[in-house]
């Protein structure tokens, strides 16, 4: 058989040993860069569709390699930077992009053992790791999965697969579904209920206090409302934290409500969740140890690249149960508990080498690494309320127990909430415009609100105060230029 020149090329690996050795180079540089905050721009602010016209002309312009590399990063929002301060996306240990070269160069899979034998058993040990610091019991069990949302909607198939009156996996719908649920809970959790057939009326969600917590004192009444409209609740679920304000529920009281009622209890800590690493902020989620199923995202506060989640079971063998199909040609029953065959527990088949990043945060750094990054995260957002209150033009709309912070620029008193709301829309337009810092926004009640998660452990004071100068002149120059309008 003739060798084409053209795909043998490809594989070539003294030309991949050069590209990777320079390659590293402009990386290692990159990150300095940021580190010392010689690089300015955190977001490029590029409107969409030049974006996408620049990107369509560049793949029809000869260029090396390395060029693209180039402009790929300098180009794009740099989470690396200690001004990003946006959305809850880790800012990821640099051995982990040296363990992507690796796990992608053996694109090892996931799904059975003899595709990823080293994959499978990695994850086991990742996953008993977390559940112990959870609290679960030996008859506990973990799988990895590609990000909180898969991670959740999982987690409520196999709490049907359990609550469920019949079995819908092979019945199909019977009767009508619910489950209990935060009105501040993460858009995920709706879409999954949704994929999974439960409509509108299947989705009934608890109001919150005044600290964004679900009332558990109202769970009774919900259900009991869903009794009489003839709608069967298998499951609640509790967040840590929930997605605006990053508040904990009390998972202790929802706890106490779902064994009382035989209910399913979820707890949707992608974000929060991360806090069982932490001797200071573990008291959060206490009761988290009582939940049926647990989603924590590795890729937000654990220092790991998207996408990395851990799905947590009490009882372990009961997401075997979920995902009962014959598959011939790789296993022969599917009845079988095997730990090592991970498409046996999870939608994905042909999944990533999930659990290799976290592997080696921790035998590179030590096991309490997340510890002192949740820490140091969570320190930093008191520190930034603190300033916050200690500004006449500020005001901060709740106390934080997260790294997630929201505030907003209030220079009068009395000024009315539509403008209010204005005003602040567009401080963060301009700020995000000048590219020095990236922060986001969102409406809690009917006021809009700056809201700042803290994610890079080198975010400093200084660049706390800087922030809220820069906000605290776009301000002042917002309305300078409408009071000189008319």
């Amino acid at each position: 058989m003739m060798k084409d020149n053209r795909v043998s090329k490809v594989y070539e690996a003294e030309r991949f040993r050069e590209m990777g050795k320079e390659l590293i180079d402009v990386l290692a540089d990159h990150l300095g860069s940021l580190q010392n905050q010689d690089t300015k721009t955190v977001y490029p602010d590029n409107a969409p569709e030049d974006e996408l016209q620049f990107w369509e002309r560049d793949l029809g312009r000869p260029s090396d390699p390395m060029s693209t590399f180039k402009t790929i990063i300098a180009r794009s929002q740099q989470t690396q930077h200690p001004r990003y301060m946006g959305h809850q996306t880790a800012v990821p240990a640099p051995i982990t992009a040296l363990t992507g070269m690796v796990t992608d160069l053996l694109n090892n899979s996931s799904g059975v053992y003899e595709m990823g034998p080293v994959s499978n058993a990695m994850e086991r040990v990742v996953t008993d790791f977390t559940q112990k610091k959870v609290g679960y019991p030996k008859t506990a069990l973990g799988l990895m999965t590609s990000g909180g949302s898969l991670g959740n909607l999982t987690a409520l198939l196999a709490a049907r697969k359990d609550r469920a009156p019949h079995n819908v996996w092979e019945e199909g719908h019977n009767e009508k579904l619910a489950v209990l649920v935060s009105e501040e809970a993460h858009y995920c959790i709706d879409r999954a209920a949704r994929i999974m057939g439960l409509g509108d009326k299947g989705i009934i969600k608890v109001p919150v206090d005044d600290e964004f917590k679900m009332r558990a004192d109202l769970l009774p009444h919900y259900l009991e409302k869903a009794k009489e409209d003839g709608l069967h609740v298998f499951c609640v679920i509790g967040c840590a934290g929930s997605t605006a304000t990053g508040s904990y529920d009390d998972l202790e009281a929802l706890a106490e409500f779902s064994k009382s009622h035989k209910l399913w209890l979820h707890v949707d800590g992608a974000h929060g969740g991360a806090v069982v690493f932490s001797k200071k902020y573990r008291p959060l989620v206490k009761g988290i140890e009582k939940a049926d199923s647990v989603v924590i995202d590795f890729h937000k506060m654990l220092m790991t690249p998207v996408l990395s989640t851990a799905l947590l079971f009490k009882e372990g063998n009961k997401i075997y149960r979920t995902f009962m199909q014959r598959a011939q040609y790789l296993w022969d029953s599917p009845e079988s508990e095997e730990w090592y065959n991970s498409a046996k527990r999870t939608f994905e088949c042909s999944k990533p080498f999930l659990s290799a990043n976290v592997y080696m945060i921790l035998k590179t750094y030590g096991n309490d690494i997340f510890e002192k990054n949740v820490d140091r995260l969570y320190d930093s957002a008191q520190v930034l309320a603190q300033m916050i209150k200690g500004k006449p033009g500020m005001e901060l709309l709740h106390e934080p127990e997260s790294n997630i912070v929201n505030f907003r620029y209030t220079p009068h008193k009395n000024m009315p909430t539509d403008k209010l709301n204005h005003l602040n829309t567009e401080i963060r337009k301009r700020l995000v415009s000048t590219g020095s810092f990236y922060i986001v926004q969102t409406t809690i009640g009917d006021q809009r609100t700056l809201r700042c998660s803290i994610m890079n452990p080198l975010t400093s004071k200084a660049d706390f105060q800087d922030l809220l100068d820069e906000i605290e002149k776009q301000g002042a120059s917002i309305l300078g230029a409408e009071l000189v309008l008319g």
